[in-house]
């Protein structure tokens, strides 16, 4: 079947606008029982599954956070604001780096800014998620110009290739353009937690 380059360009710029995070205002002030918290990160990030039977967030995955240390544990069974504004962080780190590196990130934000109250500076974890993910729609932009180059460059090979092959193999470049893109920024990701100061002092072996 020929799928129409333009129509699938489209169709990729068209899912980052509708890219989207959980604003802050969005999430109840109230602490909420684990089933609720579920709920809400499931609808809120509904749009962000690639198959409709794929799972946000479960009750087993807040008892691994909170067993692997990523996730304080809640109070009285009920969750925080600021418990939901990690587990949200969690989501998207998940897909990128291992738990050790979550870790290694997070635990210096829970530290420091996770109790309300607890530290005499400016920012607290609620204010920390929204300047960080304020930032989103300004690379949504920069992203899709960096989509429609990589694009362009991908329909450019193969210009010998059969007909039958072509559209397979400048597929197969673009998405091995976008492959080494998200390498090489998951290599510079795992450097800078590298980097980072160990809880205990201790560094990895």
């Amino acid at each position: 079947m020929t799928i129409d380059t333009n129509d699938m360009l489209n169709s990729i710029l068209d899912s980052l606008s509708r890219i989207s995070y959980i604003r802050l205002e969005d999430i109840p002030n109230i602490e909420l029982y684990m089933d609720q918290v579920t709920t809400f990160m499931n609808g809120h990030l509904a749009s962000s599954k690639r198959n409709p039977d794929d799972k946000i967030l479960t009750k087993t995955m807040i008892n691994n956070y909170a067993k692997n240390q990523l996730l304080p544990p809640p109070e009285k069974k009920k969750y925080s604001k600021e418990h939901q504004l990690l587990l949200i962080f969690i989501y998207y780190f998940k897909n990128i780096l291992t738990i050790q590196d979550i870790q290694d990130l997070l635990a210096p934000i829970t530290r420091e800014f996770f109790h309300p109250g607890q530290n005499s500076g400016e920012y607290d974890i609620k204010s920390i998620y929204q300047e960080v993910f304020s930032l989103e729609k300004g690379q949504i932009e920069i992203l899709k110009q960096d989509i429609i180059d990589k694009f362009k460059q991908a329909q450019s090979t193969f210009p010998e290739a059969e007909a039958k092959d072509q559209e397979f193999l400048r597929t197969f470049s673009f998405i091995c353009m976008l492959s080494f893109d998200v390498y090489v920024k998951k290599m510079i990701i795992e450097k800078l937690i590298d980097s980072l100061p160990k809880e205990n002092g201790k560094d990895k072996k």
